[in-house]
């Protein structure tokens, strides 16, 4: 018996045949359009200038989560949406410059297809140049942060975000004839984008370039989720506005965009709420009489760079009437605490380059805890403020705080004269007294 050739059969090889060749036909064209032209370049670029940018800020971010996103935030909106959008409107242009809209406009497709196929370097191109760039800043946090994790909800809402300005970009350069379109859409949307941060408006926090530096926040679970609906549902209603053979269509994503817009404009500032776990004191084991050093939990990896700055002040202030019971990050909490100076403010890459000078800084609030900026007026002033710079460098020398007048150099010689039942002594009458009268601070 022949075998029956099928080949010809309705619903047989012929049809498979057929769809096996139609699916490589329809990625073909996508494939050239990511791998060629701009798009590569945009995503390259994108990735550079998070990296140098946020380098060139390393000291002010690589230590706790919250800032690194946050910083994250700014520089992906606010340096790269405008490349995004300048590479969109460029894209745009591209069959106008070449002088090939009407043949592009002919081949057996519908106008969305093609305007997918067209936008989609820029579309998708900065947004992963983003992920990209603050994947590598987020592992050169890792190693150095504590304390919640990266808000990676809002991380994707601004690789949404940058998706957005480039099919805004896109649609532009498609119905604006003008050479110079790109570099001005990219400027108006700098502008546009940096505006929203210098007001205090609540809806400001529309704009996902608006920073915000509070590290003991985080944000409430839906603002990341509804700022990626408003941000794309904008972009989408656009596209279709303007490519949709119904371009009714274009009312849902709009109407999802004012949807998500809707809460967060309402909401406000308060889209960050405080995070108590972040806030949360965390201290060293001080058994011995010395003061506890304690920092807030974002900054828990640097409370052994904070004691060991500390060390030499705590060896002099201990079992001494008056000294504070804790350094305490940030303000004071009692009466018998003094606020430190965050030591992330000073900390490079987990460690503190220069912990004599934030030691000297710690001593300093000490002394002028009971003062404030009160200044000495009248007789004995002037002497009294000499013994004040000598004690801050004989508990901790540093030397930008070397004394410079001949009566506090007289009393930081007698200090360091001193033995250590001396200093003890004299330390516990000046601790006791009044710092804000200058006739009652005590003499070496």
């Amino acid at each position: 018996m022949n075998a029956v050739d099928t080949s010809d059969t309705p619903g047989t090889s012929g049809t498979s045949d057929t769809t096996s060749r139609t699916a490589p036909s329809l990625r073909r064209p996508l494939r050239a359009e990511l791998l060629r032209g701009v798009g590569p370049w945009a995503g390259t670029a994108v990735a550079v200038t998070i990296w140098v940018a946020m380098y060139s800020k390393a000291p002010q971010w690589q230590g706790r989560w919250t800032e690194t996103t946050d910083l994250l935030r700014v520089v992906g909106l606010l340096l790269c949406g405008p490349i995004a959008v300048a590479v969109g409107c460029w894209q745009g242009g591209r069959e106008r410059r070449r002088g090939t809209d009407e043949l592009w406009m002919s081949f057996p497709r519908t106008r969305l297809r093609q305007a997918l196929h067209a936008l989609a370097p820029a579309a998708l191109w900065p947004p992963a140049g983003y992920l990209v760039g603050a994947s590598g800043c987020l592992l050169a946090t890792w190693p150095y942060a504590s304390g919640p994790p990266p808000f990676v909800s809002l991380i994707a809402a601004d690789a949404v975000a940058l998706a957005a300005l480039g099919v805004l970009g896109f649609v532009a350069g498609r119905l604006i004839p003008w050479r110079l379109a790109a570099p001005v859409l990219a400027a108006v949307t700098y502008i546009g984008l940096a505006f929203p941060a210098y007001t205090q408006w609540d809806i400001r926090w529309l704009d996902p370039a608006t920073d915000h530096t509070y590290r003991w926040d985080q944000p409430v679970w839906w603002f990341g989720p509804a700022s990626a609906v408003w941000t794309g549902g904008l972009a989408a209603a656009a596209l279709l506005a303007y490519a949709a053979r119904r371009r009714v269509l274009a009312l849902l994503p709009l109407v999802l965009a004012v949807a998500a817009a809707v809460p967060i404009a309402l909401t406000g500032e308060a889209v960050w709420r405080p995070d108590p776990e972040a806030a949360r004191l965390v201290c060293d084991n001080s058994d011995d009489g010395t003061p506890q050093v304690c920092v807030t939990a974002v900054d828990r990896k640097l409370l052994p760079a904070t004691s060991a700055a500390l060390a030499g002040t705590n060896a002099k202030l201990r079992g001494i009437p008056g000294a504070p019971s804790r350094w305490v990050d940030g303000r004071s909490h009692g009466p018998e605490e003094v606020g430190l100076l965050s030591p992330a403010y000073l900390a490079v890459r987990g460690r503190l380059p220069d912990p004599a000078y934030y030691a000297n800084w710690a001593v300093g609030a000490l002394l002028h805890a009971d003062c404030g900026q009160t200044e000495f007026e009248g007789p004995g002033g002037k002497g009294a403020s000499a013994v004040h710079s000598a004690v801050r460098q004989w508990l901790a020398p540093h030397p930008s705080s070397a004394p410079s007048w001949p009566e506090t150099v007289a009393h930081l010689k007698r200090l360091e004269a001193m033995n250590a039942e001396q200093g003890r002594a004299y330390l516990t009458r000046y601790l006791a007294a009044d710092r804000c009268r200058a006739d009652k601070v005590p003499i070496p």
